[in-house]
Parts: C-alpha cells; sequence; structure tokens
C-alpha cells in the first residue's frame, strides 16, 4: 500500500508503530533529547456533559431538594455514607468522590463551581468543539487552546513528547502548530492504525521529502518511537502503595505519571472519559454517576500518590462541555444543562475552597428558567492555569476575543 504526502501529514500527529515488530529503520532513529523538566499540566475531558449539581452538591441551597425529589444527595447531617460529604458547610462531594476529601482538606484540591462555557448550545459536539478550541460559539476555528497556548512558548529543542493525548487522535484541544502526538497505548502502538503501511513506503517518503513540516513529522515519529523503547510499563509499579483503578481512565492516568517520572519532557497531557450523558437512571448515591465518580475519585487519588512530591509541579484540571437540567426528568436522569463545575489538583493549588460565584437555584435564577447559570467563563480558569503554572504569558491568541485579564482570575492558583 502506498500512502500520500497529504493522508501523511494529516495522521502525523498521531503516528506511532508497534514496538514488537518495529522495523529497522526505526530502531535507526536518532534518540531523542528530551527539554529541561519543566511544569506539567494534565487535562481530563469529561465527554456527555457531567451532572456537577449531584457532584458538588449544594446541599445548603433548598431549591436542590426541590428540583431533584428522587436523585438528590443527601444532607452531610443526615449521616453515613448515604450522604453528601461536607466540604464547607453550602457544598459537599458526592459520597463516591471520598477519596478526593483528604485532598481537599489538605489543600491539594480546588473546585469551581457554576462554570462553563458563554455559548447556549446543548449539542455535545459543538459544545465540546467550542471549549477544546477555546472559542465559543465560534465553529470555523481548526485548532484548539492548549496547542496555541504551546506556540506562545517556542521550544526548539522540545522533546517529541512536549505534548500528548491519551487514545487514538489527537483531540481538537492539541491540534495546530505546535508539535503533539497521541498515544493509544503505552505497550502496543500502530503506525496510522493501519498494518498495511510498508517500512519502505515510510522511509522513502521520509527520505525523499523536501517539506519541512513533512520532514518535522517525520522525525517527531522516529523520536517518539525511538524514545518510548526505552520504557517498560508491563513491570511499572506505582509509588507509595497508589493502587490505579482497572479501567480505561485509571490506565491513562498511569501511563502519564510514567512518562512523567520517565523525564522524556512532556510537558502536557490529555486525556478523556465518557458516559456522562445521563439522561436515564442517573441515580443517586447509587447509579450510573456514582460508578463513573467512584472511578474519578480513586483514579485521581492514585495519580496523585504515585506522584508524590512531583506533584508539586504537576496541576491537573478537568471540564466537561455543559452541565445538567436543574430539575431531575421523568426518568430519574437529567437532560443537557448549562453551568458545570471544574476540578484543580496539584501541589501549587490553593485548594480546600470552592470557587463560586453562587447563582442560587430558586426559578427566577436558574438560565433559560431550568438550568444553573454560569458566572465563571471556563477560559478564566484555564487562563489563570496556563499563565500562572505553564508561563503563557500573552492570553490574547490563546483565547481570542476572550478578556482574560490577570485582576479577574479567581486566584486558584499561587502566583
Amino acid at each position: 500500500m502506498r500512502i500520500s504526502r497529504r493522508i501523511f501529514l494529516k495522521s502525523g500527529g498521531v503516528a506511532m508503530i508497534g514496538m514488537t515488530a518495529m522495523p529497522a529503520f526505526l530502531q535507526r532513529a536518532i534518540a531523542d533529547t528530551p527539554a529541561p523538566n519543566k511544569k506539567k499540566l494534565v487535562v481530563l475531558f469529561q465527554r456527555g456533559a457531567m451532572d456537577g449539581l449531584n457532584v458538588v452538591v449544594p446541599f445548603a441551597e433548598p431549591n436542590y431538594y426541590r428540583l431533584r425529589p428522587t436523585i438528590a444527595i443527601p444532607q452531610p447531617k443526615d449521616g453515613g455514607a448515604e450522604a453528601a460529604i461536607d466540604l464547607n458547610g453550602f457544598f459537599g462531594l458526592h459520597p463516591s468522590l471520598q477519596p478526593l476529601e483528604p485532598l481537599f482538606h489538605s489543600g491539594q484540591l480546588a473546585i469551581v463551581q457554576a462554570v462553563g462555557s458563554p455559548d447556549p448550545s446543548r449539542s455535545h459536539f459543538d459544545a465540546q468543539d467550542f471549549m477544546e478550541s477555546g472559542t465559543p460559539g465560534k465553529s470555523s476555528t481548526n485548532d484548539g487552546w492548549l496547542n496555541r497556548s504551546l506556540q506562545e512558548m517556542p521550544s526548539p529543542k522540545a522533546s517529541a513528547f512536549r505534548a500528548v493525548a491519551f487514545g487514538p487522535y489527537l483531540p481538537l484541544t492539541l491540534r495546530g502548530s505546535a508539535s503533539a502526538i497521541a498515544i493509544p497505548d503505552l505497550k502496543q502502538f500502530r503506525l496510522f492504525g493501519n498494518p498495511q503501511v510498508t517500512e519502505g513506503d515510510f522511509e522513502s517518503m521520509y527520505a525523499s521529502s523536501v517539506d519541512q513540516a513533512l520532514h518535522g513529522v517525520g522525525q517527531e515519529t522516529f523520536e517518539a518511537v525511538d524514545s518510548l523503547k526505552k520504557l517498560d510499563p508491563d513491570n511499572y509499579q506505582p509509588a507509595n502503595g497508589a493502587q490505579y483503578p482497572k479501567s480505561r481512565f485509571g490506565k491513562s492516568l498511569q501511563e502519564i505519571a510514567e512518562l512523567i517520572k520517565a523525564d522524556l519532557g512532556m510537558e502536557v497531557a490529555f486525556l478523556d472519559s465518557g458516559g456522562w450523558d445521563n439522561h436515564v437512571n442517573e441515580g443517586g448515591v447509587e447509579g450510573q454517576l456514582s460508578n463513573l465518580l467512584r472511578d474519578l475519585g480513586h483514579g485521581l487519588a492514585a495519580f496523585h500518590q504515585d506522584m508524590g512530591d512531583q506533584m508539586d509541579d504537576v496541576v491537573f484540571v478537568s471540564m466537561s462541555e455543559f452541565g445538567r437540567t436543574a430539575h431531575e426528568n421523568g426518568n430519574r436522569g437529567t437532560d443537557h444543562g448549562h453551568a458545570n463545575c471544574m476540578f484543580v489538583m496539584g501541589g501549587q493549588v490553593k485548594g480546600g475552597h470552592v470557587y463560586t460565584k453562587w447563582p442560587g437555584m430558586s426559578d427566577e435564577q436558574l438560565y433559560q428558567n431550568r438550568d444553573l447559570a454560569v458566572t465563571t467563563d471556563f477560559r478564566s480558569v484555564l487562563g489563570e492555569i496556563i499563565s500562572k503554572h505553564l508561563g503563557t504569558r500573552d492570553l490574547s491568541p490563546v483565547f481570542p476575543g476572550f478578556d482574560n485579564d490577570p485582576s479577574k482570575f479567581l486566584n486558584i492558583l499561587k502566583s
């Protein structure tokens, strides 16, 4: 099979190859020279629209229980494992997130509530694109805010692992002119997912290319594969007794930890999780949402434990395209809403706080009479993180058209 340069360029950002049958030309690739160790950012996208009101529960808001008669999480005063975990007297964690309680109270975890995109779309696809591109309401953006933030910090000698997505495809947020790769599995790699691509096709295309963009993509692929040969994911042992959940999410977190510890020059990592679109039988203390949150809580706690002191250089942030309706529907679920919550975890986080301009949940306070209103733009949260943590100075190219004034930051991170 012959492959065109166009296909190669389009697919090059996610190009990887099987380690068990590595062609000789890749074995001859020049070893990767990692960039100096820098701060790390890990971004989680929860696809399907997480129900932030049952994740970070406003148990002191009486309207919460009025609007959710069968799926609301009981107040902490009702006691036991069947109640919300009190955070500050107003908000509580879903009980399935119990592993995160110590992180919150030790100042390692912060929460932003009533946060989201100002765009009113209730389409999963549009809303996800708007958040990944960082340009709400603008569907023509072809690159992502995370890639643009890297463009503002040029690093000519950066590692091929500077930006990594853990999955089979490069997400929109990492597409752009800054180099990024996708890794579906550290144990097994495929070139474009197509075993029919031959060594001669790939090597001759690389060697004969006079296109500098193509040459760069090929070299990054060589370096990435050569560096990954040095890892042994089968024998990786998490530190400090950490135990990751046996799920795709847990596996991705473990692989992120492994790459960070391998010091291959990774600066940003992206992973996603699905299943959050709970229109039917979402449940309260138990149910579909509870199962997802149990995986989330145990995964984040294990990652934090595994990283140990290195967590001081890592910030983890989560997001979802929009929240859910304030009122439960007739199927013990929730429908597409507006505001949501975000988690921010790491050594430089000013944790132990729920950052919010709480909009209230009375009928007249709800957005379009049905949803929790957005009072914090998600770009403000991300802008503070990439400014204070990654060191991106000019945020205007990262979030074009948005007034990301540092004086308006929530001050979730230490200066």
